[in-house]
């Protein structure tokens, strides 16, 4: 899947990740909420520093940071992110740390997700634990380009579920 992910032309990512968040804009889930978690994009991931930015004019809009094998959500603030852990874009350490009880709906990447919403991540299990939280209760809203949808993934009991997948 990732190979076949990097392989996308840049436009055709554009594209996918445009349509899938417009669909993410749409759902009530969306309209109701206040703090948007949500991903800094990895090269095989749908692209989101275009919604960061749209999101972020009218929504609080949090993003991940990882410290070992923890992660939390940090307010996202452009002039305040660095490189962090895997390469990916994250908010420095002085950064406002965001309550898991406060994030109204959490945007997910993934490997593979099936239309039931089970989620095949990339191994380390960062997005599992932080869904399982106590007081955590965001709508969880799966997202990637559409090759990756699949009839059936393995699913392990810690395994946590979207309550909705959206493709582009």
């Amino acid at each position: 899947m990732r190979r076949r992910n990097r392989a996308l032309p840049g436009d055709r990512k554009a594209e996918a990740a445009a349509a899938i968040f417009a669909r993410a804009e749409l759902l009530p889930a969306f309209a109701d909420a206040r703090c948007v978690a949500l991903f800094c994009s990895l090269e095989d991931e749908p692209p989101t520093a275009e919604v960061l930015r749209r999101w972020s004019a009218s929504k609080r809009v949090v993003v991940p940071r990882v410290e070992g094998d923890t992660m939390q959500f940090c307010d996202y603030l452009p002039e305040a992110m660095c490189s962090g852990a895997f390469g990916i874009a994250e908010p420095r350490v002085d950064a406002d740390s965001c309550d898991p009880a406060q994030i109204d709906l959490i945007v997910v990447p993934g490997v593979a997700f099936t239309a039931a919403g089970a989620r095949l991540g990339r191994g380390r299990g960062y997005y599992d634990r932080y869904l399982a939280q106590p007081g955590m209760r965001a709508f969880r809203v799966g997202v990637c380009f559409r090759h990756q949808l699949a009839g059936e993934l393995p699913v392990e009991p810690h395994d946590a579920a979207m309550d909705c997948i959206i493709t582009g």
